[in-house]
C-alpha cells in the first residue's frame, strides 16, 4: 500500500484481549517490550530507552539462527534500530520514528511507526501503520514481522497482569 504522496505504508491489526492501558504499559516498559516486540526467530536487546516525546529508543534485534536465508540489515545476523518517540498518548497511541543502522542504502531513511489502541467490547484493537518503509524491507516480510509482533504482544499481555 502507498499513501497519497507515493511513500509505502505497511499495516497490520489484531484484537488483543486486554485493556488499552495494559497494552500501553507493555510498550513503555523496556523489559516488557524486549520480550514481545522482536518477531518470530529474533531476540532483542534494548540499548537506550527514553519513553517521552523526543526521547531516544535504540534496540538490537538478532536472528536466532545466524546464516539463515534472511540476513540482518546491520550485520549478517542483526538489525540495529535507532529511533525517537514523537507522541505518547497513554492508552491510545504511540508514534515513533525509526532508522536502521545499515551500510545498505536500501534500508536508509526514517520510518514512522504509529501504534493505535482502540477499545472494543472484547479487548483492544491494536493497529500499526509503518510509513516511509525502506525499499529493502520486502512487503510480505514486513507484514509477517508486524503480525508476529502483534501475536507476541497479545500472548504477552493476555497472560500477564500488567
Amino acid at each position: 500500500m502507498t499513501d497519497s504522496g507515493g511513500a509505502r505504508v505497511d499495516s497490520a491489526s489484531r484484537l488483543v484481549l486486554a485493556p488499552p492501558d495494559a497494552i500501553y504499559r507493555a510498550f513503555i516498559d523496556p523489559e516488557a517490550l524486549v520480550r514481545w516486540l522482536p518477531p518470530a526467530s529474533m531476540t532483542g536487546r534494548i540499548d537506550r530507552f527514553e519513553p517521552r516525546p523526543g526521547g531516544r529508543f535504540d534496540m538490537t534485534l538478532t536472528y536466532d539462527e545466524p546464516g539463515a536465508a534472511t540476513h540482518g540489515k546491520s550485520s549478517e545476523d542483526s538489525d540495529i534500530v535507532r529511533g525517537r518517540f514523537v507522541e505518547l498518548d497513554p492508552g491510545r497511541r504511540i508514534v515513533q520514528i525509526f532508522a536502521f543502522d545499515s551500510p545498505d542504502p536500501a534500508f536508509a531513511g526514517e520510518m514512522r511507526m504509529t501504534w493505535a489502541f482502540e477499545a472494543e467490547a472484547a479487548g483492544t484493537r491494536v493497529t500499526v501503520h509503518a510509513q516511509d518503509v525502506p525499499s529493502g524491507i520486502g512487503p510480505k516480510d514486513h507484514e509477517l514481522g508486524m503480525r508476529s509482533s502483534l501475536e507476541n504482544l497479545a500472548a504477552f499481555v493476555e497472560r500477564r497482569d500488567l
